[in-house]
């Protein structure tokens, strides 16, 4: 629901309690709502104390090398948890070994059984 206007294109929101998201929208990222049923998203995604979407590694889509200074650097395609499919980012390996741990081991783990399995 809309509890205020904010200048020429901004409308703060009103949410539950437990969402975490910042209220203040521009008008762009808003739809006219037709119909007498409101049907609230059960999709909204997580976020942190500063109102950013709360992100991290979803699945590797891609590896490949890149030479950096003449050496070769292991990047991986990610898909990330709550951003879209547009949203998929090269990362350097190495990065994301140290950023996401468990991710990476987790990967890391599955890649290696599977080569076992083949």
């Amino acid at each position: 629901m809309i509890t205020q206007k904010i200048g020429k294109y901004a409308y703060k929101l009103q949410f539950s309690e437990e969402v975490k998201i910042h209220p203040v929208f521009h008008v762009s990222q808003l739809k006219k709502h037709i119909g007498p049923k409101s049907i609230p998203s059960p999709y909204l995604p997580m976020v942190n104390e500063d109102g950013t979407i709360k992100t991290g590694p979803a699945e590797v889509l891609q590896v490949r090398q890149v030479p950096r200074h003449n050496i070769p650097v292991v990047q991986w395609f990610i898909q990330w948890q709550n951003l879209s499919p547009a949203e998929v980012t090269w990362e350097d390996a190495d990065f994301i070994k140290y950023a996401f741990p468990e991710f990476f081991q987790e990967t890391t783990q599955a890649w290696h059984a599977a080569e076992r399995t083949t």
